[in-house]
């Protein structure tokens, strides 16, 4: 036996940590002490380059995400490595296995044979007293197995005859194979490389139509299946439609367990131990791997989409603000009226009404003269119409108003509107507007959306957003994680505005949180604006870990310190007033001047802590202090004549606007209150692996109009140039549509051929 407390020495995650990421591990090391003092990644990120060797914030999280794992893992090996020495079975050669692993399942496979088990046939047949007998069949010896096993027999102890004592010495054998932790690698193994995806529809649902008919007959390599064809299946099978099996050539697995065993089935004792590894293989490891498999490929899938997830709404929130302008935000309605809002450049909400398109001629002459007025009083920069139901309608309509009243400088623009019914209904948006309806709010919304798209979207749930690829069939909390690092590292890389940001905002500001949020904004309404930086140690529960982590982030424009309004750390003030000094001019007059900060010499500023990465980034900064990272607002173009599914033709050129990035396309707004479907074949004239490579959210595309569907509301679209499309108009898709067809097993196998698969892409869009 063995000493588990070898050391004193806490477990140290940063050596295996960067030679599982590839990083340099001193970088690795100051990450980690970075995290353990309260440094968040923002700050890091962006304050502390020089320790970190300018690592961003995707490598700072991945450290963190594997560090975390790492400790989990060390965790259960210290308490693994207890478990079996307090059993008395810790030898040298297993500890030295144990201390070894580097992932969970090779850890849990070498405890498996000690882990407490509930009462099993090996349990009963060693109660029985059969475990010698099992011996002679594990060694493979000499002898006559039915002759030695007579000796077993036992009426008293539930053994009728030489048979029934060596089928209870197969089964210790059995379970000993089973626990085997080579085996199931071996198994493991062989899953993941040659395993078979089977899916068939239950028999409840055989005859019924149902949206994963794509999946009645379906055959997959493990290997290759993509993740949102897995979750789709997955969802299926859930939801008792489908039946999902994962299958191996099991006669060949035999053979190479056989083999690896080292057994001699010419043998008396060897033909008995082949029997019980079949048994082992057929009763104990395969179903148990399938299991880990189906765990492991759900696992992977989760991951994939959340990822897409995470760079679509990404693209979404650093998407092109209007600016502290003055917005109208029309919410557009029928049956109740539009909802109208006048928001000024601060983002207070000055007048709202209600105007009705489609309740006669005398209510659309109030309308007209209702926007017309509206739009002299407060001379906004935009109309800002939501993309729902009846909006583009309500586009043409306001349109016809600024035309009309000759208001040319007025732009009108569609915003995306998903979402804005659960912020109307949030807590949220009752603490900002008790007195106004959810409808209101909805209008109130939209107009800011236009304005500030991050400002407005961080006070709803990312995953009502409607940017992601099965988002409920995820793991939900790697999903909230990794949203909210997304959101996290967006607010910090835009900065915010001390004076005008809303709780939810600065919530997300590195560093404050909820609670120092609410206290910020109480702060600020009772004692008036925030003048510096330094004001905020003014606010109760605002520390200096707290200010140091959040100050950089924070914008105050107008303030005392020019250097207030820009993205230099407050520990930094001293440095930028001596490069002022130097070039013998006051501050105020360095900060947003180019020319004088192109004269400044960074390695005369040089340190042991600061850097030329921090000096580049305050001279970067002082040529364009607080400057915003997102692109300019350029709204988008869509065709007038096309306002409904059936104004599409196809053949049609269109502009549209991204809304969604999957794994298998691109989803497109084109004006009708409809997205459509550009499959990834589809994107580009070459070959496109992932749809990211080619478009983001919020690009604007070029497609033309392959298929309409009126019937299903589908609309399948073509970003390709080198496309031939023959003109038949807006017409129903034939009823019967070719069936997907996997990769099927054997060595003549075929990778899936995703044109064919795809025929009907919109069972995905239904399944979103």
């Amino acid at each position: 036996m063995t000493d588990t407390n070898t050391t004193e020495t806490p477990f140290d995650p940063a050596p295996q940590a960067a030679s599982d990421l590839n990083l340099d591990p001193r970088s690795v090391r100051a990450v980690i002490q970075l995290l353990g003092e309260g440094a968040t990644v923002p700050f890091i990120a962006r304050y502390r380059k020089e320790v970190t060797g300018t690592l961003d914030e995707v490598a700072i999280r991945n450290i963190e995400e594997r560090c975390a794992y790492l400790r989990e893992l060390e965790e259960r090996r210290t308490s693994i490595l207890q478990e079996i020495e307090g059993q008395g079975k810790l030898t040298d050669e297993l500890r030295a296995a144990i201390l070894a692993c580097s992932e969970k399942a090779r850890l849990e496979d070498l405890y498996l044979p000690y882990k407490p088990k509930r009462r099993t046939r090996a349990t009963i047949a060693r109660e029985r007293g059969l475990d010698p007998l099992a011996q002679r069949m594990w060694a493979q010896a000499d002898g006559d197995p039915a002759g030695e096993a007579q000796a077993f027999v036992s009426e008293e102890k539930g053994v009728a005859d030489a048979e029934a004592a060596l089928a209870g010495a197969r089964d210790i054998c059995a379970e000993r194979i089973a626990d085997d932790a080579r085996v199931r690698a071996m198994v493991r193994n062989t899953f993941s490389s040659d395993g078979v995806i089977k899916v068939a529809k239950t028999k409840e649902h055989a005859e019924a139509v149902t949206k994963f008919d794509m999946y009645a007959s379906f055959e997959e390599n493990v290997a290759t299946i993509p993740s949102h064809r897995f979750l789709a299946i997955r969802r299926g099978e859930a939801e008792n439609v489908l039946k999902v099996s994962i299958e191996i050539d099991s006669e060949r697995t035999a053979t190479q367990l056989s083999a690896l065993l080292q057994i001699k089935p010419a043998r008396p004792w060897g033909a008995q131990l082949d029997l019980a590894a079949r048994d082992a293989l057929k009763r104990l490891v395969l179903p148990s791997v399938e299991s880990d498999v189906r765990i492991d490929l759900k696992l992977a899938a989760d991951r994939a989409a959340v990822d897409i997830f995470a760079q679509n709404l990404r693209q979404l929130l650093l998407a092109s603000p209007l600016g502290a302008k003055t917005v109208i935000g029309i919410d557009p309605g029928q049956r109740t009226g539009c909802k109208v809002a006048v928001i000024e450049a601060t983002g207070k909400i000055v007048e709202h009404t209600v105007v009705n398109l489609v309740h006669g001629d005398s209510a659309m002459q109030q309308a007209k003269r209702t926007l017309a007025a509206l739009c002299r009083k407060y001379q906004p920069a935009a109309v800002a119409i939501g993309n729902g139901t009846h909006g583009r309608e309500t586009e043409a309509f306001a349109r016809e108003v600024l035309s009309e009243e000759q208001l040319t400088e007025i732009f009108v623009v569609s915003v995306n509107e998903a979402g804005a019914s659960v912020y109307s209904a949030s807590d949220i948006a009752r603490e900002e507007f008790p007195d106004l309806d959810l409808t209101v709010r909805g209008a109130i919304s939209i107009a800011r959306r236009l304005q500030d798209p991050l400002a407005e979207l961080v006070k709803i749930d990312p995953k009502s957003i409607g940017v992601g690829q099965y988002q409920h069939d995820v793991h939900q909390p790697m999903l909230a994680r990794k949203l909210e690092d997304v959101v996290e590292d967006c607010v910090n890389a835009v900065g915010v505005e001390l004076n005008t940001a809303s709780v939810p905002l600065l919530s997300h500001v590195a560093g404050l949180g909820g609670s120092s949020a609410r206290r910020i904004v109480s702060h600020r309404e009772k004692e008036g604006s925030f003048r510096t930086r330094k004001q905020l140690l003014d606010v109760a529960g605002v520390g200096p870990k707290t200010f140091e982590q959040a100050a950089g982030f924070l914008r105050i424009q107008g303030a005392e310190n020019p250097l207030d309004a820009s993205a230099v750390h407050p520990e930094r003030y001293a440095l930028v007033q001596r490069m002022a000094e130097d070039l013998g001019v006051p501050l105020g007059e360095l900060v947003g001047n180019a020319q004088l900060a192109d004269r400044i010499d960074w390695r005369r500023y040089v340190t042991e802590a600061v850097g030329e990465p921090t000096l580049r980034d305050i001279i970067a900064e002082l040529k364009k202090p607080g400057r915003d990272p997102r692109k300019s607002f350029e709204p988008p173009a869509f065709r007038e004549d096309v306002r409904t599914m059936e104004d599409l033709r196809v053949g049609m050129e269109l502009e549209g606007v991204v809304t969604n990035v999957t794994a298998f396309g691109a989803f497109v707004d084109v004006g009708v209150h409809q997205d459509g479907l550009v499959h990834v074949s589809k994107l580009a004239e070459r070959f496109v692996r992932d749809p990211n490579e080619v478009v983001k959210v919020g690009d604007r595309l070029k497609v033309r109009v392959l298929e309409v569907d009126l019937q299903r509301k589908r609309i399948s679209l073509t970003a390709r140039r080198d496309e031939k499309i023959e003109n038949r108009g807006a017409q129903p898709s034939p009823a019967g549509r070719p069936q997907p067809q996997g990769r099927r097993p054997g060595p003549a196998a075929q990778p899936v051929n995703d044109k064919k698969f795809t025929n009907n892409p919109f069972e995905k869009l239904r399944m979103r």
